[in-house]
């Protein structure tokens, strides 16, 4: 019999008998208490993980939306706007271009755009209409640690979407400043200041009368048009300019042209700003910590 490849002195059948290497060895599956704590330890990540994979699943979507939509408006506000604005409004943004100005509330507004998606929809489908968060809780997951799956995973969205954004921003020439990437982490953290509020409210609907719908119409799209986007937040009367004092769009904005070019803000201002996306999100997260258990538990 042919020992072919076989050590010097065995034979076929005593290879057959010899038990295999550990690398040799199958899988096998955790115990059910290895898995279980596990999941205690690592839940969030293990939940975030399954998010995104979700995400994957329609990822040119994704991109369309949170990059190609936002481009757009650089296009037409930032270039083409931009060329008559420039022309007959010299030193009216603080001694930048147009575009320099508006490509920072641009990228800012985008985040906060997408996190108004994320934060809405997804949610009340989780608890309501697929119940997609059931599934995972029946397991050692906690109710915390499914909201912060969610929210990692929507984090590493917003924070891609806006790195790619100022890549753009950068092509542009709208970022002379070496620390204009710091605008993304300002967008991200932005994007959590409305949303997570809103993924608390988002967790305490149990009946769909158009609420986001609501949302959309009377806070969003009110907050992009009147936190200085697309001109200085004291050009406008003041009975609508406390709408930009409490907008996370605002806030963002202003950070952002502190880092993107340098804008001459008072430092206690600045303080401010980023004080106020902080403790938003902050306030919002433990919002979304008590609903997530009150709805889980009931």
């Amino acid at each position: 019999m042919c020992s072919c490849g076989l050590p010097a002195g065995a034979s076929l059948t005593e290879s057959v008998n010899k038990p295999r290497t550990t690398a040799e060895q199958p899988l096998r599956a955790h115990s059910p208490e290895v898995s279980a704590a596990r999941a205690r330890r690592w839940g969030s990540f293990f939940y975030a993980e399954q998010v995104l994979r979700v995400m994957r699943n329609y990822g040119w979507s994704v991109i369309l939306y949170s990059v190609g939509q936002p481009v757009a408006y650089l296009f037409a506000m930032g270039v083409g706007l931009a060329s008559l604005v420039d022309a007959n409004s010299e030193a009216a943004f603080g001694g930048v271009s147009y575009l320099e100005f508006v490509a920072p509330a641009l990228l800012v507004s985008a985040a906060v755009m997408t996190a108004s998606g994320e934060f809405s929809y997804p949610i009340t489908d989780g608890f309501k209409w697929r119940r997609v968060f059931y599934g995972p809780h029946a397991s050692p997951l906690t109710p915390q640690q499914i909201a912060s799956g969610h929210i990692m995973a929507s984090s590493l969205r917003f924070l891609l979407q806006s790195l790619v954004y100022f890549v753009v921003v950068a092509m542009f020439g709208a970022s002379p400043s070496p620390w204009g990437w710091v605008s993304a982490i300002v967008a991200t953290v932005a994007a959590l200041s409305f949303g997570l509020p809103l993924m608390a409210y988002a967790a305490s609907i149990k009946q769909d009368k158009g609420q986001f719908a609501l949302v959309q119409r009377f806070i969003v799209m009110p907050l992009f048009l009147f936190s200085g986007t697309f001109f200085p937040l004291d050009s406008l009367p003041i009975a609508v300019r406390w709408i930009g004092w409490i907008s996370p769009v605002w806030h963002g904005t202003e950070l952002g042209r502190v880092f993107t070019y340098g804008m001459d803000q008072n430092p206690l201002l600045t303080i401010t700003h980023v004080v106020f996306l902080l403790a938003t999100a902050t306030v919002g997260w433990i919002l979304v910590r008590r609903q997530f258990v009150k709805r889980m538990g009931s």
